[in-house]
């Protein structure tokens, strides 16, 4: 009943926020730009939180029973994309004063690749929000909602409408506040279960940072062998290019960062927040480790899944109530975070994108809550599904349906050359078909899995279908 009470007193300060940000009457411009107002400081702490979902808060302390801190090496990459996007994409975006970023395809490519583009971010960001608020689902159900005789296809749509509540009138306006106060939850949530492990391990600050570096699972780079998935290069120019993909070619990222009012703005938050991101996931892991050495203290077997290493201590009590309610709290913060922005982005680019009617307050709001319905169909459907880590799930997702979007992009911002835009939602559509094909030969032929350098096999495919289906220099 605790934690019921506090994800309900949560959501209710969430919902004094989107009143007071909001204002008397919602307009189109608000809610999908924030009037370009936005600071762009708040932005950027916000976006930490945005980009850390509840999967991270789940898998990424787990991912140390399986690979070590080598996450790291792709976290590392992250940096150098956020930087890639800051002065690449972010210059044109705001050139061209954009509303959505997929409105670039349109004006370099043509109609269909317009349309494709954006058809493709529906599905990739319905997909990976599904996921990602798949988690919080769970582990409310698990431990709260079960013992009060509520099923599952009652907490989706329960939790989705909370969400809807608090963006339904000022969309990504009231994100910009709300992802601030989520951010400051989640990360206090996180230090202080570090802090109860500690005193649980009897360790200090510098006692907990030499045990962390003395650790086996600590290493982080590995050079040496050039077939694991864990070799640095593969996952440092894996983490760049999901970096430019799941943030710069993503409207529901962009969408935020769009909402400062100069580009120069919008360049310092994506810098800021790009940096911020390799040592928070850096305290994740380090949270892992120490949860696998307090498991070997107390002589407990380490869980078969990764995902399940942290809801082993956090989620049932072996650490104090006080770490339960703190548990749920950081993880409802990540979750509604990332799947606030989604379902604004989401219906921002089938307003814009789909039905070109960005001007249309009441379309608008009829798309919201109908994103909202198909959000709580992919949730109940992912349930029915999901065999893999979360986290490499999303990636691999990831990689299928975000690299046409790659291809796409780089065509259009790297050539002059125009393609055939009549061709290219087929090009798009055989190039996640033919990746799969190929893994899964090399896979039956070598033993070889690809991993997150899918998405630049998928993206380079892409960019080779649009240039063979060229017809010239673009005219435009």
């Amino acid at each position: 009943m605790t934690i019921l009470i506090v994800v309900l007193a949560y959501f209710c300060v969430l919902l004094v926020l989107s009143r007071l940000t909001a204002g008397r009457k919602s307009t189109n411009d608000a809610f999908y730009r924030a009037n370009r107002r936005a600071p762009w400081y708040m932005v950027a702490f916000g976006m930490v939180g945005a980009s850390i979902s509840g999967v991270t808060f789940v898998s990424v302390p787990g991912m140390v029973l399986r690979t070590d801190m080598t996450y790291m090496q792709t976290c590392l990459g992250f940096i150098v994309g956020y930087f890639v996007v800051a002065f690449v994409l972010l210059p044109v975006y705001y050139r061209l004063n954009l509303t959505t970023i997929y409105t670039y395809l349109l004006n370099r490519l043509g109609r269909r690749s317009y349309k494709t583009g954006a058809s493709f971010f529906l599905l990739s960001k319905m997909t990976g929000a599904a996921v990602r608020f798949f988690v919080v689902c769970i582990i409310l159900q698990r431990f709260v909602l079960d013992a009060m005789g509520i099923p599952f296809w009652l907490t989706v749509p329960l939790m989705v409408s909370l969400i809807w509540l608090y963006t339904r009138r000022g969309g990504i306006k009231t994100l910009v506040w709300t992802d601030t106060f989520q951010t400051v939850c989640m990360f206090l949530a996180l230090i202080l279960i570090i802090y109860k492990v500690m005193g649980a391990l009897d360790y200090s600050l510098s006692d907990a940072v030499t045990a962390i570096k003395s650790d086996a699972r600590s290493r982080m780079f590995v050079f040496d062998d050039w077939v694991t998935k864990q070799n640095f290069w593969k996952q440092f120019f894996s983490g760049m290019f999901i970096t430019i993909v799941m943030t710069g070619l993503d409207q529901d990222m962009m969408q935020k960062n769009m909402t400062c009012h100069t580009l120069r703005d919008a360049q310092k938050d994506m810098c800021t927040y790009g940096f911020a991101f390799a040592p928070a996931n850096l305290l994740f892991m380090c949270l892992g480790i120490l949860l696998a050495q307090l498991a070997a203290r107390q002589g407990l077997s380490l869980p078969a899944s990764g995902d399940e290493l942290l809801p082993m201590y956090a989620a049932t009590g072996r650490l104090g109530q006080a770490v339960v309610v703190l548990f749920v709290v950081g993880i409802v913060a990540a979750s509604f975070s990332s799947a606030d922005s989604a379902l604004t982005s989401l219906t921002t680019s089938y307003c814009v994108d789909i039905r070109e009617r960005a001007d249309d307050e009441r379309l608008r709001k009829r798309a919201h809550i109908g994103v909202a319905v198909v959000f709580v169909v992919f949730i109940l459907l992912f349930r029915l599904f999901n065999s893999t880590s979360i986290i490499d799930a999303i990636y691999v997702m990831c990689g299928y349906t975000y690299g046409p979007l790659l291809g796409l992009f780089a065509f259009g911002l790297f050539t002059i050359r125009q393609t055939a835009d009549r061709l290219v939602p087929y090009i798009c559509v055989a190039s996640p078909l033919l990746c799969f094909l190929l893994d899964k030969t090399i896979a039956s032929t070598t033993g070889y899995h690809f991993g997150y350098e899918l998405l630049m096999l998928n993206g380079l495919l892409t960019f080779c279908g649009l240039w063979l289906a060229g017809t010239g220099k673009n005219k435009k």
